[in-house]
């Protein structure tokens, strides 16, 4: 591990070889000490944030305890999703919870069952339906298959054997990796009832 250094005496670089103070250009300097600043900052702001979510969910874990001891059942529905209202409904905060999903091998027999279907309907197949399988199927830049295209075709209302054993093995395929839970905050219009988020994301500032 490089030991730690004043500007003074040099720096380390990418490959961790000593540059003494005297070789390091003004402009690569000045980078190093904005991007240490702002980098200093943002974890700065993140703990703040890590703050807040954790006390966000500790007290509207309270809250629902004190309702489930009122009422029996937790306000809000399956997964203790759940969104609170002030007092006069111009703000609101949403506790959710999300599963993040794989598709297991199932996946693979989901799509011969329905490459199959396609090629008995292709006399008069509809060429949409054949575009969206494939769509769906279409593997993304991540080298993965978008979950939730695949997961969108059991919304449709096929009767063929075929068809309906491959949204089983679609269902089959669904594998839970990981579960999280968000924390999200509005501000509404009381005349209109819309939701505008307060966002917490640099993206959306």
């Amino acid at each position: 591990m490089n030991k730690a250094l004043s500007p003074d005496e040099g720096m380390y670089d990418a490959q961790g070889r000593f540059v003494p103070a005297g070789l390091i250009k003004p402009q690569h300097r000045l980078e190093d000490e904005m991007v240490r600043s702002f980098v200093k900052s943002a974890r700065e702001l993140n703990d703040l944030l890590s703050v807040l979510k954790a006390d966000a969910l500790d007290e509207t874990g309270a809250f629902a305890d004190t309702l489930a001891e009122e009422y029996g059942t937790l306000r809000g529905g399956r997964k203790g999703n759940m969104t609170f209202k002030s007092f006069d409904g111009t703000l609101a905060m949403e506790v959710s919870v999300q599963d993040a999903i794989d598709l297991g091998p199932e996946i693979q027999s989901a799509k011969a069952l329905i490459d199959g279907c396609v090629a008995r309907w292709s006399e008069d197949a509809n060429d949409n339906l054949k575009a969206l399988v494939d769509d769906a199927f279409q593997v993304g830049k991540t080298g993965r298959i978008d979950t939730q295209r695949v997961l969108s075709l059991r919304r449709l209302q096929i009767e063929d054997d075929d068809w309906s054993r491959a949204m089983e093995a679609i269902s089959d395929a669904v594998r839970v990796h990981t579960t999280r839970t968000y924390v999200r905050f509005y501000e509404v219009d009381p005349t209109t009832g819309a939701r505008k988020s307060i966002p917490l994301d640099f993206a959306k500032v």
